[in-house]
């Protein structure tokens, strides 16, 4: 339970923080001649600043054993992370945001539903996605967490009898 709960943080913590590296170092942020200078300041600021996360939320997955708390920080830190995401999506009524900008923006993909194609913005795709796999991550590793409290015993020697 805990490799899979470890698969499925790594997965959610490079949601964060090398997708949005190869999403927003090109035209559509970092270098979208439309954006103030500033506010490619800002942009190149807090993608960085994921991928730090995204390092330290690894080491923190990877070199944790069996220690379940090092595996609860990395999950906050995706919570954290998507968070902001969904808050900035929340309230772009009150800042005046946009999900995707007319020059320059990522454009939509389109998905067939029902037959009929629709525009899905990537960026509400791909984070729904990583709240889901971060979701399912965090089930995986409160079984496992509960699992090793009740019989006082390891995640490994709990997954070599449960097969």
């Amino acid at each position: 339970m805990l490799l899979t709960a470890k698969i499925l943080l790594t997965l959610s913590s490079l949601g964060y923080s090398l997708i949005p590296v190869a999403f927003d170092s090109n035209k559509t942020h970092w270098f979208n001649p439309s954006w103030t200078p500033h506010a490619r300041f800002h942009c190149v600021w807090q993608v960085m600043s994921y991928v730090y996360m995204g390092i330290l939320a690894l080491f923190l997955i990877w070199t944790a054993g069996e220690d379940t708390r090092q595996l609860w920080i990395a999950a906050i830190l995706s919570v954290c992370a998507y968070g902001g995401f969904w808050t900035a999506v929340l309230f772009r009524p009150v800042y005046e945001g946009h999900l995707v900008d007319k020059v320059n923006g990522v454009p939509p993909f389109m998905i067939k539903i029902f037959g009929k194609k629709r525009a899905c913005d990537a960026n509400v795709t791909l984070f729904t996605t990583a709240v889901l796999i971060l979701f399912s991550a965090t089930t995986f590793l409160a079984l496992g967490s509960v699992a090793m409290a009740n019989h006082g015993t390891s995640a490994t020697q709990i997954e070599k009898v449960s097969k």
